[in-house]
């Protein structure tokens, strides 16, 4: 801890701080999957048919928008989304099948405090629960990092716990929940806090490399070790 002149407790000093650059807005390759700037004459037709995969729509619960009923709906949506620069949407292609399967963004993006968020996650059944969904938030987590963002942040409704347990399993310490955050379809949110943060980024880093390399995965595809496993020590309660 240390005190200012006037012995009050103060945040430890940041010397030489001048922000960070703007995430750049480019593929970027894994061993896996790619990510690549959203687009929707190249992406828009592969993800509603991916999104279609899910016939009850529950992925769009918790999503402040969707399900789409119709392709053009669709497709306007990815219009509107693709043009912003802050939400800056991804699709991910599955190397293997070389088809968007699911989207990211990079949204609240602060050069000035080096601060992002990753969110607006949108895994069609044919991405959920695959390795290439695990790389591909692992290629975006490492971007931010790189970039020498200070912070990197994921929220989700508190009462969603799939996206809550994803997130502690890739490593995102918990910080609490905003309650009646937002009116979302209708219904209260409560919105649940999770960081990760620069400190803690080659710790974890190693344990995505560990859980990624194809030695960690037997003939029938089945993990050895457990990310949660890797990344569980890192974690850290409010």
């Amino acid at each position: 801890m240390m005190k200012n002149k006037f012995g009050q407790i103060v945040g430890c000093s940041i010397r030489d701080w001048k922000g960070v650059s703007f995430p750049p807005n480019k593929p970027i390759d894994g061993n896996y999957c790619r990510l690549e700037p959203l687009d929707s004459n190249t992406h828009a037709e592969e993800l509603f048919a991916a999104n279609k995969q899910d016939s009850e729509a529950k992925l769009w619960t918790y999503l402040r928008y969707g399900p789409f009923n119709s392709f053009d709906e669709y497709l306007h949506w990815i219009e509107i989304m693709s043009s912003k620069p802050d939400p800056q949407f991804y699709a991910i292609i599955h190397d293997e099948k070389n088809k968007a399967l699911g989207v990211a963004s990079y949204l609240r993006i602060s050069q000035q405090y080096g601060s992002v968020e990753i969110g607006h996650l949108c895994f069609s059944p044919l991405l959920q629960g695959t390795v290439e969904a695990t790389e591909a938030m692992f290629l975006m987590i490492q971007q931010v990092f790189n970039l020498g963002y200070r912070r990197c942040e994921w929220k989700c409704d508190a009462l969603n716990t799939a996206s809550c347990n994803a997130a502690t399993r890739l490593g995102f310490s918990p910080e609490g929940v905003f309650r009646q955050d937002a009116v979302v379809k209708g219904r209260n949110r409560d919105t649940a806090w999770f960081s990760i943060i620069d400190t803690e980024w080659p710790t974890l880093k190693s344990a995505f490399e560990k859980w990624l390399d194809p030695s960690n995965f037997r003939e029938n595809g089945n993990q050895i070790h457990r990310l949660s496993d890797l990344t569980r020590f890192v974690n850290k309660n409010p």
